[in-house]
């Protein structure tokens, strides 16, 4: 079974065997980064719960990671932000702004800066990245794009997809419950380099296709992997439920995407 907390540890563990530090987003920032890592991004759209287990797990093996909170009720959670980050991983905002303003710039920029007040009055945060809504008409990344506003205007480092170098950093997200969920994410890629990776063979669909890259040494050095917690779960009924879902949802993604 794929996407399974007991997985990811065996991922974790497997990177760790291959000499990759396991880093939060905010440290690539810093600089002086070893020759291989992974920064661990999750972004916390549902079911906070899972994200804690998966933190523990993180701690356990070693490694710290990012976790981003959208501002609503289903992934909010005070005790469980708090948690994660007295291990000592990064928390940030999963932002959503344009989204929740339907489009309106101004409301959006002031929604932004309100969650964000409320998110430090519980721990500090220094990155950001947004949450791809591939639902709605607004990417939340344009609200930068339009002139007046920086996000860095707000004390922030960074956002992952403004401040990492995609040409020296590989990417993979479980977008979609697989690693090749690219072909049916609406936001959440890398166009510019994608076509790239793909013709030079760095597709990989499912958790044991890196495991086996790792193990032969053909996995790129330094890479950002973003998974969503909610999907990485135990017991059958959980796993079942969270893969017939997945199936739903691709294929709406899928005819968003070809009719975008």
């Amino acid at each position: 079974m794929d996407f399974t907390q007991e997985k990811y540890r065996r991922l974790l563990g497997a990177f760790r065997e291959a000499g990759y530090a396991g880093l939060p987003f905010v440290r690539y920032l810093q600089g002086g980064l070893p020759e291989r890592f992974v920064l661990l991004r999750h972004d916390v759209d549902l079911r906070p719960g899972r994200s804690l287990a998966i933190a523990r797990i993180e701690q356990e093996e070693g490694m710290w990671a990012s976790y981003y909170f959208r501002a609503v009720p289903e992934s909010w959670d005070d005790s469980v932000i708090r948690e994660i980050a007295a291990m000592g991983h990064e928390v940030g905002y999963h932002y959503e702004s344009l989204t929740t303003c339907k489009g309106n710039r101004e409301a959006a920029l002031r929604d932004f800066e309100r969650n964000l007040t409320r998110l430090r009055a519980l721990v500090p945060v220094q990155t950001v990245c947004m949450h791809g809504s591939p639902r709605s008409s607004w990417d939340s990344r344009t609200l930068w794009a339009q002139g007046g506003a920086d996000y860095r205007d707000y004390g922030l480092l960074g956002e992952p997809y403004f401040d990492i170098d995609f040409s020296e950093v590989f990417y993979l997200t479980d977008t979609g419950r697989r690693w090749d969920g690219f072909r049916v994410s609406r936001r959440d890629r890398i166009e510019r380099y994608q076509d790239e990776w793909q013709r030079r063979g760095l597709v990989y669909h499912g958790t044991d296709d890196i495991l086996r890259a790792l193990e032969q040494g053909t996995f790129p050095p330094r890479l950002m992997l973003t998974t969503h917690p909610q999907r990485w779960c135990s017991g059958k009924f959980p796993w079942m439920k969270e893969l017939v879902l997945q199936k739903a949802k691709n294929l709406v993604k899928y005819f968003l995407v070809k009719y975008d």
